[in-house]
């Protein structure tokens, strides 16, 4: 199948634009492979301080040259997403020594739970807990003693924080070993109601913990189609995960087998053998491309608008919202998982997951196909499913069609033409909006504003029965450099109420929505942000805006609004407690959110 054209103009554009950076990042690679394997340079003093609690692994680490596997970690036991990774370092070492290798545990990274701090001032944090994730993967990498990396990690920041690590040691290979999603509970949708009915005051604050227990119940990744989630889809669309491992279960038969082999996998990849594939040699412009094609094919988390623009900064390749945008015009969408439907993730993958749409995709000439990957070259590797014949891992053709048309469909029959992403440009400036769960007759909202600075300040407006009427709620100094750019999902229940009575509503707002964003249209990660002197720091009450996703519009329709003094707020609450002291530069620093959001330069 050719090329989508769209695909390949969108695809030239970003190799043209970023052929500088690229070409500097690849040279930086180069020189790092050129050395050889890092542990061999390594004093003898220093080889013994790395290996001298190596127990049954020291002789081997010292006398070998078979190949010592990296583990970068993101275990913790409070993230049910990373409660499983517990056991993947002896399984990994076991499954090495098999080979004749060695692993080590490198290093530990932070994770958090954007769940648990939702509205509340952790959330500041949670951002930039993506750099604090690529700088502690850096410092456990750059004791030098590694041939190849495994990466354990799922969440909202942490993936997005491990990549961009990863391309900094990008001479490495790397596979990415997921956990897998908890089994189904309590289904999103009555979840949705239960907290829906305790915004209103029908239900007490018992219903809603019963709900919430009822629906994140065990270990695993979140059943809905957040951020977690579209993270897991992206590294098999971006070929570093092995083919169709995203969303086996957890501590099942076949969740280990893909372990196991998924670290032999990244040993085998490394400069030691024939099948030297290094991270900076998969992801490519034209792999970001199909993560694009991916994220929008899937209604994706808008999270990753930002993510992935500061991932692939990091290995010199730069993208702009409007890639985003010219993709997802031509990029049918093919999925609905909650909050885009009511299928959870689970359901998702028993309906062909994504090695159906991988394979829809390809055909219809809307991916890249010959891009390298962990499996190997070529993406039509990822339209196969690993099952376990006697014991042993095979991949074996998947089903070839969907086996629920309410869950997953053809590109011949998609859900909407078009992506689950839009770009919204216009005099109040640049943002994007998560569509694929707005339903088209509210995907157009011109109406009068009600401008705040915090949810909490919306959230006491609407207790106190203020927020009638059609109306924009403008939620302003929440970008990065304010107050880290918190995720607004806390404001979803109420948005959701006002919707359901009638009102026509929107939120505007240069902060975040979570990936779990649905049905309420929602112009996000507004540029420039209001600290920045951006215009959606000179709106008033009663201002009239235009938020047109059918058109891509963002338009201050009263006049005069650009002449006023812009608004200040007092941030001084943003700077102290629950670490927020500690990452003062970062807000200093941090760059825009269509750049990525990053304190790291490209």
């Amino acid at each position: 199948m050719t090329l989508n054209p769209i695909v390949d103009r969108v695809t030239q554009r970003i190799v043209e634009r970023s052929k500088p950076t690229r070409t500097a990042y690849l040279e930086r690679m180069a020189a790092a492979k050129s050395s050889g394997p890092a542990r061999a340079h390594l004093s003898c003093s220093g080889q013994a301080h790395a290996y001298a609690a190596s127990g049954v692994d020291k002789d081997g680490l010292a006398t070998s040259s078979a190949g010592n596997l990296g583990i970068i970690t993101a275990y913790n036991d409070m993230l049910s997403a990373h409660q499983p990774f517990d056991r993947y370092p002896d399984v990994i070492r076991e499954a090495v020594r098999a080979i004749g290798g060695t692993a080590q545990v490198a290093g530990g990274v932070p994770a958090m739970c954007d769940g648990v701090t939702q509205g509340e001032a952790g959330m500041e944090l949670s951002l930039f807990s993506r750099d604090v994730i690529a700088l502690s993967a850096s410092v456990a990498l750059s004791h030098n003693t590694f041939d190849a990396a495994v990466f354990l990690g799922v969440c909202d920041k942490i993936v997005p924080g491990l990549i961009i690590a990863a391309q900094t040691f990008g001479h490495l290979p790397a596979v990415f070993l997921p956990a897998g999603p908890m089994v189904s509970g309590l289904s999103n949708d009555e979840k949705a109601k239960v907290r829906q009915q305790f915004a209103a005051g029908e239900v007490d604050r018992a219903a809603l913990m019963a709900a919430e227990m009822a629906a994140y119940h065990g270990p695993g990744t979140c059943t809905f189609y957040g951020t977690a989630n579209t993270n897991q889809m992206l590294m098999e669309f971006m070929g570093l995960h092995l083919p169709a491992a995203s969303f086996v279960t957890p501590n099942t038969p076949l969740r280990d087998a893909l372990t196991i082999k998924g670290a032999q996998q990244a040993l085998t990849l490394s400069a030691l053998g024939d099948d030297y594939t290094p991270v900076c040699d998969i992801l490519d412009e034209a792999a970001f491309v199909n993560g694009i094609v991916g994220l929008n094919a899937t209604g994706g988390s808008t999270n990753l608008l930002i993510h992935l623009i500061a991932m692939a900064r990091a290995g010199g390749i730069i993208l702009d919202w409007q890639d985003f945008s010219e993709l997802s015009e031509v990029t049918p969408l093919l999925a609905r998982v909650y909050p885009n439907g009511l299928a959870d993730v689970n359901h998702f993958h028993a309906a062909g997951g994504l090695g159906y749409m991988i394979g829809e995709l390809l055909e219809n000439g809307l991916l890249h196909p010959d891009t390298k990957t962990v499996a190997g070259v070529g993406l039509d590797r990822y339209t196969q499913e690993p099952q376990l014949i006697d014991e042993t891992l095979e991949w074996r053709e998947g089903a070839g069609k969907s086996l629920n048309d309410k869950i997953l469909r053809p590109v011949a029959d998609p859900f909407q033409p078009t992506g689950g992403l839009s770009r919204l440009t216009g005099s109040l400036g640049t943002g994007v909006m998560k569509i694929s769960a707005v339903a088209p007759e509210h995907r157009i909202v011109e109406a009068p504003v009600r401008v705040f600075s915090t949810q909490e300040d919306v959230k006491a407006a609407f207790k106190a029965g203020e927020l009638t009427g059609d109306l924009i709620i403008v939620v302003r100094f929440q970008g990065p450099k304010a107050n880290g750019m918190p995720e607004l999902h806390s404001l979803t229940p109420l948005l959701s109420i006002m919707q359901g009575r009638g009102q026509k509503v929107a939120l505007v707002t240069d902060g975040r929505m979570s990936g779990a964003s649905g049905k309420v249209p929602a112009a996000i990660h507004v540029c420039p942000e209001a600290v920045d002197g951006g215009a959606i720091a000179y709106l008033q009450d009663g201002d009239i805006l235009r938020v047109d996703a059918v058109e891509g519009v963002l338009d201050i329709l009263t006049e005069g609004v650009l002449d006023r003094t812009a608004a200040t707020a007092d941030l001084s609450a943003n700077n102290f407690g629950t670490g927020r002291e500690l990452f003062a530069n970062f807000r200093q620093n941090v760059g825009a959110a269509d750049t990525g959001a990053s304190i790291f330069g490209v």
